[in-house]
């Protein structure tokens, strides 16, 4: 017969052994994220083999103490140049109010640092369907431009958020927009541009869509055909704009979102000579497709420029390793972003340095090739 004391120890460690279990079946996606078992050799780089320029960036409040923070990050991952895309902040202000931000800017740079860090400018849509705002946009373009500098970023907002003075959305490819992207060739600088966002950002919001936990976590980046177009029309007007000016240099940020599908990728640097891709946020793509993407590398290392977007001096760490070393299944930095595990590309040293620097030096004017091997 079972005593009292021994039926109480059984029934208790029978509820233990059921609660533990239901914690662990109670596991969320978010949460399940076990380290590996893997044994494979690893090599955690926290600096660039070459020197490097970060052609995508966006820094704000620059003063001496900023600068020199930046100076010492980038000394420790072996950056040459940061370019600065947010020249004129983020859209906010008058046109004055926005040329005195990156003439300020532009000076503290040359005084601090001089040729560590170039600027690109901005576009003030306020007014836009105006008669007179193209021509207003182009002569800014030039007097930011003679001011210092040497590129023009183009948010995504265009396309998306932008309206003209009806609270009509100004598509990318808006025809008062042609006299700007001409003039950026006639001055010979690159426009970087951002169009749209991820094509499962318009996909119904279920099992099936890649981006599940992103639109889980970020809500607000769910999007429509109407809201506030479709994936595809959006994408359509902004190489509608590379094939119309064939003369103007354009760095399509993100790869155009085709880094998951490198036969469209292909195909588009084919079709659009003028047109080059930077790999912001979009390094964990290569890191799940590492044959496929070496070869893409190789065949177009004359048109791939580093980059980075968001700032994170950690975050380039990951970046260096898929491009640097031949290492197996690590983790992404950025669960929401890539669920998956990378594999380093491994690329030889002749394709690092067209993508860390040379491609770069080549497309945007001014930068001081004393701080890059030859």
């Amino acid at each position: 017969m079972i005593s009292p004391s021994s039926l109480f120890k059984s029934l208790f460690s029978l509820c233990l052994l059921i609660t533990f279990t239901a914690l662990g079946q109670d596991v969320t996606f978010e949460e399940y994220d076990p380290p590996s078992t893997l044994k494979v050799p690893e090599h955690i780089l926290t600096k660039a083999k070459f020197p490097f320029v970060d052609i995508h960036s966006h820094q704000g409040g620059i003063d001496e103490a900023k600068i020199d923070g930046l100076l010492s990050e980038m000394e420790e991952l072996n950056m040459g140049v940061l370019v600065n895309l947010s020249g004129r902040g983020f859209g906010r202000g008058t046109s004055n109010s926005q040329q005195e931000y990156i003439r300020s800017m532009l000076k503290e740079f040359e005084t601090h640092a001089p040729g560590r860090f170039m600027v690109f400018t901005n576009l003030n849509f306020a007014g836009f369907g105006d008669e007179n705002w193209t021509r207003i946009a182009v002569k800014e373009l030039e007097e930011d431009v003679q001011a210092g500098a040497v590129g023009l970023k183009i948010y995504k907002s265009l396309g998306l958020s932008v309206t003209d003075i009806n609270g009509i959305r100004v598509p990318v490819n808006h025809p008062d927009l042609d006299p700007v992207w001409a003039k950026a060739g006639e001055l010979g600088i690159p426009v970087l541009i951002h169009s749209a966002d991820p094509a499962q950002f318009w996909e119904p919001f279920d099992s099936n869509n890649e981006r599940w936990l992103e639109l889980k976590l970020r809500p607000n980046r769910k999007r429509s055909d109407t809201d506030p177009a479709p994936f595809e029309q959006i994408i359509a007007e902004q190489h509608d704009v590379f094939a119309k000016h064939p003369g103007t240099t354009f760095i399509n940020a993100h790869m155009g979102w085709m880094a998951n599908d490198l036969d469209k990728a292909e195909a588009h640097l084919e079709k659009y000579p003028n047109v080059n891709f930077g790999i912001g946020a979009v390094i964990a793509e290569f890191g799940r497709q590492p044959r496929r993407a070496k070869a893409f590398f190789e065949k177009y290392q004359d048109r791939i420029l580093f980059g980075k977007d968001a700032y994170n001096k950690e975050e380039f760490h990951t970046y260096f390793r898929v491009l640097e070393t031949e290492d197996e299944y690590f983790p992404y930095y950025r669960k929401y972003h890539a669920y998956w595990k990378m594999y380093g590309l491994g690329l030889s040293d002749e394709v690092l340095k067209k993508v860390y620097y040379q491609n770069a030096l080549r497309i945007v004017p001014g930068m001081d090739k004393s701080l890059f091997p030859d």
